[in-house]
């Protein structure tokens, strides 16, 4: 009786098979950072990927997966790019971070301090994924000391959102500060009102 070989199972990639995210062709990369994701290591897999990687359908593989596992390492590995040249990266960090709020949240408060003001200007609108007293907190001790005008007026817009009463008199010094802005004063007032209705 003649031996008949039993077909293969498909294979299967283990957690503990090497996964290479920085070599081959892009589209074995995309494959790598999805198999990593699932990997025990894959924070710091992806995270060392990251810096290296240029194609642009692999960069938002490595965004997505690590916005999915939305551990405080996650947030730390995408966080630093928010302050990238690039404007396609920059959006992808902050799209990233506003996808995982609870792991980003320790990092708003240092990225609204950041000396880039378009960091400041970018971080602003994480602070609406934090709880709102966290969030009111935070924006109205910006707006007291925040002198670009365009970080100013993204603040006020997100208060003009989520504010509460008591960022009201944070609203009234800085409209004491820009009075001569109209754009400033008019977002300003949107703000109160919206902010003082019952």
């Amino acid at each position: 009786m003649p031996l008949v070989r039993r077909p293969s199972p498909p294979f299967e990639p283990s957690a503990a098979a090497p996964v290479s995210l920085t070599e081959g062709t892009s589209d074995q990369r995309w494959a790598a950072v999805r198999a990593a994701a699932t990997r025990p290591d894959g924070v710091a897999l992806l995270a060392a990927a990251l810096p290296q990687e240029r194609d642009p359908r692999v960069l938002e593989a490595i965004f997505t997966a690590l916005a999915r596992v939305a551990t405080a390492e996650s947030a730390a590995a995408v966080a630093p790019f928010i302050r990238s040249d690039d404007a396609s990266l920059r959006a992808a960090a902050l799209d990233a971070l506003r996808a995982m709020p609870e792991a980003s949240r320790p990092h708003v408060a240092r990225l609204l301090a950041d000396p880039d003001p378009d960091v400041r200007l970018l971080s602003c609108e994480l602070a609406r994924g934090l709880p709102e007293g966290e969030a009111n907190r935070l924006l109205s001790a910006l707006i007291d000391g925040e002198a670009e005008k365009n970080v100013v007026a993204a603040a006020v817009e997100v208060l003009a959102e989520v504010g509460r009463p008591e960022v009201l008199a944070a609203l009234a010094r800085c409209a004491e500060r820009f009075a001569g802005d109209p754009f400033l004063a008019f977002s300003i007032k949107v703000a109160t009102d919206r902010i003082g209705e019952p």
